[in-house]
């Protein structure tokens, strides 16, 4: 996200960029006041700074991060408090009489599960059922379309063009080496500095096998090829480029880690 603002930003616009960032305060403060309301969040990041960003010049990606930190990411009740609050009214609302021979619920009924609601809404991070709201939404309809939109590459490509220049030997070595050595020399480094451990059950080859995984592009690594390419000879390599390496990554990867998994089941 921080590559694509700062490399692929056209001219900038001061006034609405001080204009989302004004929007962006409100949204912090609003954070540290204890509003916990997804619509104020989607409502001011939206309308307030995504669009801001966006006629900014600033790309509007960035927008969506920068916003998404400001929504709480913690809960207003702890989960023992949330069992005993539960506990509570699952108990008060056995001990109400039901209406007999009617479908509907009495007036007290009605109250203890508001109350419940409350209460699993107070145990739950906005950030989180915010996400979780999303999900279908993002998983289901926003990224098929992305990708029937970018994905496609015309098969009739002539061979001396595909490797005419560096572009697809360059995308699928970044995907395949560059996301490897991020992932695993980073992560080692921080072991080293005791900075960081590993988690129990995790070991080096365990950490290849994901950052060989971590090599699988997709919808990034379209976006950023539409952002840098006018070519459409470029375009169709960096996509090859994409396809390339992320089958050999995902084919590697899936190897490592199915090689590791054995081992270990069988020493246990």
């Amino acid at each position: 996200m921080l590559v694509i603002a700062f490399f692929y930003t056209s001219d900038i616009s001061t006034w609405h960029l001080i204009i989302g960032s004004a929007v962006l305060l409100t949204m912090y403060i609003g954070n540290k006041l204890g509003v916990r309301s997804i619509f104020f969040y989607a409502i001011l990041g939206i309308g307030g700074v995504w669009s801001t960003f966006l006629l900014s010049g600033v790309h509007a990606t960035i927008a969506s991060v920068l916003a998404a930190f400001t929504i709480p990411a913690d809960v207003k009740i702890k989960e023992q408090l949330f069992i005993d609050k539960i506990k509570k009214y699952l108990d008060r609302f056995k001990s109400i009489d039901p209406m007999e021979h009617k479908p509907t619920l009495t007036y007290e009924q009605l109250h203890v599960i508001e109350r419940i609601q409350d209460a699993s809404v107070a145990a739950t991070p906005p950030l989180q059922r915010l996400e979780h709201a999303m999900h279908p939404l993002v998983t289901f309809i926003i990224i098929p379309i992305f990708a029937l939109a970018n994905a496609g590459v015309s098969l009739d490509i002539d061979p001396d063009n595909l490797f005419s220049t560096n572009v697809a030997v360059g995308v699928a070595s970044g995907l395949l080496l560059g996301k490897l050595l991020g992932v695993v020399g980073f992560t080692m480094l921080l072991i080293k500095l005791k900075i960081a451990k590993f988690p129990e059950g995790m070991n080096t080859t365990n950490l290849i096998g994901a950052g060989l995984l971590a090599g699988i592009g997709f919808t990034m690594s379209l976006f950023v090829t539409s952002l840098a390419f006018t070519n459409e000879v470029y375009i169709v390599q960096a996509k090859i480029g994409i396809f390339v390496a992320s089958i050999i990554a995902g084919i590697a990867g899936y190897i490592v880690l199915n090689k590791q998994s054995k081992n270990q089941f069988l020493t246990n």
